[in-house]
C-alpha cells in the first residue's frame, strides 16, 4: 500500500527541488520561436554585464527553484494557445510566483507571469475576480502540465499539490506572432477539458521532452480531481454579468499547427 505520511511527502518534494536546480540542463532544448530584437550586445555591454554579475545581488530570480510546462490560452479567444515554460518559486504553503518565457533555452523570452494560489485562497476573493483566475485540475489530470527533468515519484507528489490551485497569468509577449512585446497585456487561461487544445501543440511538446501525455494522464489517475474546472466550464457556459476584459485579436501565427478537436473559440466573457 502506498504511504502517504508526510516525512514521505516531504522528502519526495525535496528531491523535486534537487532535482529542479539541473532541470533545464537535463531537459531537452525548447528553442525561443523568435530572435532577440536589436543589434548583438557589444564587447562593452558584455563586460558591464559580467561585473554586474559579479558584485550585485539577485536574490529574486535566484529564488526561482521549479520548472513546469504547460499551456496557455488567451482569455475570449480559445484559438490563440500557447506553450509556456514556468519558473516559479513557492513563497508559502498557499502561494507561488512564477516567471513565464517562450522556452527554456539561455536565448527563452520573458513573456508573462503567472501567480498561484490555494483554494483556500481562491474562495476569499471576489466573485468578479475569480473569473480572472483559472484551475489547474484539468492541466494536471490531464498529463498537460509536466514538471521536465524530476523523478516520476516526485512529479507525481508535486502535481497532488497542484491539483487544487488557481493560477492568474498574463502574457504581455506573443512571440511567434510578435518580433516586440507590443500591445496590451494578456489575461490567460488554462484548459478545462478534453477537446480544446491544438493536438499538434501537445504533440510537438511530447516529442521535444520525449515524453507521452497520454502516459502521465494515466499515471495520475489516483490524484483526487477536485472538480474545479467542471465548474468553471458550467460557469462559462451561463452569460456573465458585467464588463469582460478586452480580448487580444489574434493574428496568423508563422508556425500553425492543426485545429481544435472541439470548440474553437469561448464565448468572451
Amino acid at each position: 500500500m502506498k504511504s502517504s505520511s508526510p516525512c514521505r511527502r516531504h522528502l519526495l518534494l525535496g528531491l523535486a527541488v534537487l532535482a529542479g536546480t539541473s532541470a533545464c540542463a537535463m531537459s531537452p532544448t525548447s528553442p525561443s520561436p523568435t530572435a532577440a530584437p536589436g543589434a548583438e550586445k557589444s564587447t562593452k555591454t558584455q563586460a558591464l554585464g559580467l561585473g554586474a554579475r559579479a558584485l550585485q545581488d539577485t536574490a529574486p530570480v535566484e529564488q526561482l527553484d521549479a520548472y513546469l510546462d504547460g499551456f496557455h490560452f488567451v482569455h475570449g479567444n480559445m484559438g490563440m494557445q500557447e506553450e509556456a515554460h514556468h519558473y516559479c518559486y513557492q513563497m508559502t504553503e498557499e502561494f507561488h510566483q512564477c516567471a513565464i518565457y517562450d522556452g527554456n533555452g539561455k536565448e527563452a523570452k520573458l513573456i508573462g507571469v503567472e501567480h498561484i494560489i490555494s483554494d483556500r485562497l481562491y474562495r476569499g476573493l471576489p466573485a468578479q475576480e475569480q473569473r480572472m483566475w483559472h484551475p489547474h485540475d484539468y492541466e494536471v489530470k490531464s498529463g498537460l502540465l509536466i514538471a521536465p527533468g524530476i523523478p516520476q515519484a516526485a512529479e507525481h507528489e508535486l502535481m497532488e499539490k497542484l491539483v487544487s490551485t488557481w493560477g492568474k497569468t498574463w502574457h504581455v509577449w506573443h512571440t511567434k506572432q510578435d518580433q516586440l512585446p507590443v500591445g496590451e497585456a494578456s489575461l490567460m487561461m488554462g484548459f478545462t477539458q478534453d477537446g480544446q487544445i491544438r493536438p499538434a501543440l501537445v504533440e510537438d511538446r511530447d516529442r521535444r521532452f520525449e515524453i507521452s501525455t497520454q502516459e502521465r494522464r494515466a499515471q495520475r489517475a489516483d490524484i483526487p480531481d477536485p472538480g474545479h474546472s467542471e465548474a468553471v466550464s458550467a460557469r462559462e457556459s451561463k452569460p456573465s454579468v458585467g464588463k469582460a476584459s478586452k480580448p487580444r485579436k489574434s493574428r496568423q501565427p508563422r508556425a500553425q499547427g492543426d485545429e481544435p478537436l472541439g470548440p474553437s473559440e469561448r464565448e468572451s466573457r
